[in-house]
């Protein structure tokens, strides 16, 4: 199916994100959690997100669902939190605060009679990595911590966890009808080539890869790290795109945000799979296809941002944060072929493989 035919997958990035005032969502968050603080704007695509901080320093996150998204797919990434905490509580991910009744989330009444989801969740300290420079110790720290998280998640599940998301990299081919939000004659040819390579080579290997919930979107944005030692990892956010998919997709997508600040694209995307492959062997079929995975995350994004950002012009500059090394990316990847992409992104993997 195309994308058109499945209305759930597109409807959080088609329908607008909540915009409560600060003054009510700072009611909101004395009603519901007993807690007063002030109340500040954080970044979002399809939800609200606001940072709670009280007079004695504490911090919070309180996020409002997109009215869109389904109270299970908020449960989903709830129980996956919590999940995480029970089995590697030594990972520094986003705890679940309770409200005052002791529920995981509550209703939140929007402007028109609009209900959704609200909750709240601890705030991780650290400094986001795009904050920081680029090291090799810094992508391969990246790429250990992915590997734990994945290991972290391996057996969890929950009946949300198969929904339905555009930015899903292993279902790339329903986005074949966001071509016409592509202008440029010579970038829709790319995105033709990168897509007719997935359909052909990707597609037909899915059912033999290992599936299960990853986080979708371990990114420079969402990570965060410790503002004296910016190789030690302090924190891993947003757990929105969280899905059940191919783990392989993980890696290509994780990977793809590392094509930047190196002169050779490869090298940073080849430290951060070789430090993962270190804690979390890819399988031989996994490895024949992470690099058409990395470069379909880059053509997703290019993709669902030229999209959004037309239908949605007032939040542009968030949507298209990952538009320009997107379409970059698949412009050094275009001359090359799929054997040498496949063997540059695994360098290190194959330098352990050999001995």
């Amino acid at each position: 199916m195309m994308a058109d035919d499945r209305p759930i997958a597109a409807a959080a990035l088609s329908t607008a994100a909540p915009s409560l005032a600060p003054d009510e969502v700072g009611a909101l968050v004395r009603r519901l959690y007993g807690v007063r603080g002030s109340v500040k704007s954080l970044a979002g695509e399809r939800d609200q997100n606001c940072c709670i901080e009280t007079t004695d320093g504490r911090r919070y996150v309180f996020k409002i669902s997109n009215p869109s998204e389904s109270i299970s797919v908020v449960d989903f990434q709830i129980g996956a939190l919590e999940h995480i905490a029970r089995v590697s509580p030594d990972l520094p991910v986003p705890r679940v605060v309770r409200t005052l009744g002791g529920r995981t989330r509550d209703t939140v009444a929007l402007p028109g009679g609009v209900q959704t989801t609200g909750r709240m969740l601890t705030y991780l300290e650290g400094i986001q990595i795009r904050e920081t420079p680029r090291t090799a110790g810094q992508r391969r720290a990246m790429g250990a911590f992915l590997a734990r998280l994945n290991l972290a998640l391996r057996d969890f599940s929950h009946p949300a966890a198969t929904h339905d998301l555009l930015w899903n990299v292993s279902a790339a081919h329903r986005l074949t009808a966001k071509f016409d939000a592509i202008d440029v004659a010579q970038r829709r040819t790319l995105v033709e080539s990168f897509m007719k390579r997935f359909t052909d080579h990707v597609l037909p290997r899915l059912a033999s890869v290992r599936a299960q919930v990853i986080h979708n979107d371990y990114h420079l944005y969402n990570v965060l790290v410790a503002p004296d030692d910016h190789e030690r990892i302090t924190g891993v956010i947003d757990f929105g795109d969280m899905l059940h998919a191919p783990l392989v997709g993980e890696v290509g997508t994780a990977a793809a945000f590392h094509m930047t600040g190196c002169a050779d694209p490869f090298e940073g995307p080849a430290q951060f799979v070789g430090a993962y492959h270190g804690i979390l062997p890819l399988l031989d079929v996994e490895q024949e296809i992470v690099a058409d995975l990395m470069a379909t995350r880059h053509l997703i994004t290019a993709l669902i941002s030229e999209w959004r950002a037309k239908r949605y012009p007032e939040n542009r500059a968030y949507i298209m944060r990952h538009n320009p090394a997107a379409w970059e990316a698949l412009s050094q990847l275009a001359d090359l072929s799929r054997n040498e992409m496949r063997d540059r992104l695994l360098a290190e993997v194959r330098e352990v493989q050999n001995g």
